[in-house]
Formats: C-alpha cells, structure tokens, sequence
C-alpha cells in the first residue's frame, strides 16, 4: 500500500473525510523512518508534528530527572496517531519522550500545515475535534484505569489494545506502564496462563 493510500484509508475510517478533503491534505504529509531507539519527540522540545505509524510501537515516557528513571505512560502502534498532544496543540515544549521501540515508519503533518487546512476546511476541522476527543478519551481512560482497575486488569486493557505488544518490547516496559515491578508482571502471566 502506498504512503496516500496509507493516510486516504485511515482519514476516511478516522473522520470520514471525503476523497477531495484527502487531496487537499495529502501532499502536506510525509514519510519517516524511525530507527529503533531513535525519538519521534524529545522531553524539553516542542511536539511540532501529529504522526500516523504505519509500522513500529512507540512509547511516550516521562524521565524523572532526579532518579534517571523512566515511566511509560502511553504506547501507540500501527494504526494510530502518535503525538504529545498537549505541546503540539499549545506549541509549549514536550514534558515527555516519544522513543520508537522498533524501526518504524510513520506519515506526519506539520503543525503548521494541518492548521491551515483547519482554516480552510470545515471536514478538517472535524478532524481537529475528533482528534482532541480521542486524545482527551485516551488521558482520561489512563487516569480512570489507575483508580478502578487492578494490575491485572489493567494488563489485559493493553493486550486489548495491543494485542502483540508482549512480544515485540521486553516486559521491563510493560511493568512500568502498568506501574508494578518485573516480578508481578510475572506473576499475573503465569496466574493467566494456568487460568486459560
């Protein structure tokens, strides 16, 4: 599938845009790769680009600059859009790290470049809202899955999501995702496995 097809079916899947919305917004995307290890966006800099990943998992994690430790907070993979949302629409700078776990491509638009298409274009301008709302659903679903969901849980939520993610990123990630230690990811895999 080519780069335009890539974007032209997620943007009628995502906002029902139509084929003459796509053109007017198609030349304004392009492609990357990203190799393993590399960033998407820095902790610090300003978020500048909304990304599609068409290939590869990311992770967006926060360094603690006392500790030198790192917390995941979001993982996006093939299909979704990969941004820090809140610096990208405010143009502040990135309180976190969008690190690719896996050599990646993805397709991305400037900024600059989807605003004027906001300007422009009414059906973009739903893009933008929807957009938000997915971003907003995703913040809020993290906060609430910490409050009334256990470990486990909140383990299977993100097999859900990701259904192969176990086998594509070392278990180190995934416990600081769900914020427990290596050895009680272990335990909630084993207790799964016997249970199934």
């Amino acid at each position: 599938m080519t780069k335009n097809e890539i974007i032209a079916n997620h943007l009628r899947k995502f906002a029902a845009l139509t084929d003459k919305d796509i053109t007017e917004g198609q030349d304004l995307w392009k492609p990357r790769k990203i190799n393993k290890g590399d960033f998407f966006n820095m902790q610090s800099m300003v978020c500048n680009d909304l990304g599609l990943v068409v290939k590869g998992i990311f992770r967006i994690y926060y360094r603690d600059p006392k500790t030198e430790t790192d917390k995941n907070i979001f993982f996006f993979s093939e299909n979704q859009f990969v941004v820090s949302f809140r610096s990208f629409i405010s143009q502040n700078p990135c309180w976190y790290f969008i690190e690719a776990m896996e050599d990646a491509e993805i397709v991305f638009i400037s900024h600059k470049d989807l605003n004027s298409l906001y300007e422009t274009n009414s059906n973009w301008l739903k893009f933008g809202r929807l957009l938000a709302e997915l971003f907003f659903g995703y913040a809020q679903t993290r906060a609430e899955e910490f409050m009334f969901f256990s470990h486990e849980e909140r383990y299977l939520r993100l097999l859900e999501e990701h259904p192969n993610i176990i086998e594509r990123i070392p278990a180190y990630h995934i416990s600081s995702f769900l914020g427990i230690t290596n050895p009680s990811l272990s335990r909630i895999r084993k207790r799964l496995k016997n249970s199934s």
